[in-house]
């Protein structure tokens, strides 16, 4: 999952480990670049909209209410809105050459590699969708530059898949 702040268009991702409902935050990247952190924990508080976060300093209680795919914060009196989206969500940059899932489903098959030069027409990935098929094909000859997903991975409609360039 990648998330970004407010209207910023950064996307950050973070790994977490959870261990007996306290989750620690292992690392973070903005845009892909490693940024240091601290030791930081996050526990549930006994009211279901609280949690309690640690660092090394101090502990506070953070509120939260999550509204669709926002999560909105209230941490030293102010207030912060954080984003979820599917990793290679269409908001990323779009070429002429980009693929985007048609609908949400489920990725069955890829017949592509990073590199693999394709045609137009040709069968790209397969996603299972309502219960069928439906085959993703090139809408260009070039060459497949970024696959953003893999077979099992759950997509939303107009997700981005597949980038394909000269």
């Amino acid at each position: 999952m990648e998330w970004s702040i407010g209207q910023d268009k950064i996307r950050y991702t973070v790994d977490i480990v959870d261990s007996d409902g306290n989750i620690s935050l292992i690392s973070l990247k903005r845009e892909n670049e490693e940024i240091p952190i601290s030791d930081i924990s996050v526990s549930r508080d006994s009211n279901s909209n609280r949690l309690l976060l640690k660092t090394a300093e101090k502990s506070k209680l953070v509120h939260i209410v999550k509204i669709k795919d926002s999560f909105w914060i209230h941490l030293d009196g102010r207030v912060h809105i954080v984003n979820a989206h599917e990793v290679g969500h269409s908001s990323q940059k779009q070429s002429e050459g980009s693929l985007v899932a048609p609908m949400p489903g489920t990725i069955i098959q890829i017949f592509v590699k990073e590199g693999q030069r394709v045609r137009k027409g040709q069968n790209i990935m397969v996603i299972e969708a309502m219960k069928m098929e439906h085959k993703i094909q090139s809408p260009r000859d070039g060459e497949v530059t970024s696959l953003f997903h893999e077979v099992g991975q759950r997509v939303d409609m107009d997700a981005l898949l597949v980038e394909i360039n000269d």
